[in-house]
């Protein structure tokens, strides 16, 4: 890897980085029967960036609370909140630990471990940097939008119920987006 592929994003300096939980957020979309998606969020609660002087030396965190999921539905969330999906009473957190961030073209992928409903996996976030400001309040903040795609059944999420017609009503694969805004600390 040469030095340029493990350099900072211009804008993004060492130190900790706190996730703005009030200007953060995790969307999913899942396919539906087949034929449509539901969208909904899940509220990211805490999170650090902590900025090394490369991206080796650079590590991402983040806590969710899955009983924050909103769909629109209050019937759906109250079904995904249940112990048929999230069992929320059982598994109260999800938690994200970057293992390695690496650039790719002029974005990043940023390897970690996902943990949803007990279950630990592997995944890779395509992420990009979406630079760096100062707010009205004189914080310096950076942004970054991020996606996966995960198996549901890879984290034990196997509820579903067989169409008529054929299939299912919920697909497996869930996309995962997040678009989070981090505020540097002092």
């Amino acid at each position: 890897m040469s030095t340029a592929t493990s350099t900072l994003p211009t804008g993004l300096t060492t130190g900790t980085w706190a996730i703005d939980p009030s200007h953060t957020e995790a969307a999913f979309t899942v396919r539906h029967a087949g034929i449509s998606k539901v969208r909904g969020t899940v509220a990211v609660t805490d999170g650090a960036i902590t900025v090394g002087e490369d991206l080796a030396s650079t590590a991402v965190t983040a806590t969710l609370d899955p009983s924050t999921v909103s769909t629109g539905d209050a019937n759906r969330d109250g079904h995904l909140k249940s112990g048929d999906f999230f069992d929320v009473e059982k598994f109260g957190q999800w938690t994200f630990a970057s293992t390695a961030i690496r650039a790719e073209g002029g974005d990043y992928v940023i390897a970690g471990d996902l943990t949803i409903h007990g279950v630990t996996r592997p995944v890779e976030l395509a992420t990009e940097f979406n630079g760096s400001a100062v707010d009205p309040f004189g914080n310096t903040r950076a942004g970054f939008e991020a996606s996966v795609t995960i198996s549901r059944k890879d984290f034990d999420l196997t509820w579903n119920a067989a169409l008529e017609a054929g299939g299912v009503l919920v697909s497996d694969k869930v996309t995962i987006t997040l678009d989070v805004s981090a505020i540097k600390q002092a």
